[in-house]
């Protein structure tokens, strides 16, 4: 644990390759981008000049993901950030970006809390706990791995061993979910 308390050391030598120093391997951007899915924080350090690059190859995969159709930003928030860049909002706008991802993650830890907590009255009923799971996977998938504490991590870890629902699973899921609904309209 207190090894995921400091960041993973990544050197960019001058040809321009990334290094891990905790494998001693070289990586690329999309391993970068799965270490901090997984919730590792990251460093990046030019060798030579001992210039912190960390913002620019996040920038770089965010560029990256948006540009294959993997679209997270809205155009208004991008317009909004390059004129944050020539106006005097730009002290404002980090505190305002940084505040409001703080609110989005705690917002999946409360509710990733209430899905768990224990008692919980639904969860003697048949199929609560698929319904749970599918939850779960759910958030999972909404937050795209914004994960802020090791309980996230443990919950996003149970429900990434799950296989993705097939047309038949969603079938079966629907029809619990209308048992489930029909139990509690009875209640």
């Amino acid at each position: 644990m207190a090894e995921d308390a400091k960041p993973l050391l990544i050197k960019r030598y001058a040809s321009r390759r990334l290094y891990n120093t905790e494998t001693s391997d070289y990586v690329t951007l999309e391993d970068i981008a799965a270490f901090i899915r997984d919730g590792r924080e990251v460093q990046i350090i030019d060798l030579k000049s001992g210039d912190d690059l960390t913002r620019q190859y996040l920038l770089q995969i965010v560029s990256d993901h948006e540009s294959r159709g993997e679209s997270v930003l809205p155009v208004d928030l991008l317009t909004d950030l390059v004129r944050s860049y020539t106006t005097q909002a730009q002290s404002v706008v980090p505190q305002f970006l940084a505040a409001s991802f703080q609110i989005l993650r705690e917002g999946q830890s409360k509710l990733m809390e209430n899905l768990t907590a224990f008692p919980n009255p639904m969860a003697k009923m048949p199929g609560f706990e698929a319904l749970q799971r599918q939850q779960q996977a759910f958030m999972k998938t909404m937050m795209g791995g914004w994960a802020a504490s090791q309980d996230d991590n443990e919950a996003a870890s149970d429900t990434a061993t799950a296989k993705p629902a097939g047309r038949e699973d969603l079938d079966a899921i629907k029809k619990q979910l209308a048992e489930l609904q029909a139990k509690l309209s009875k209640l």
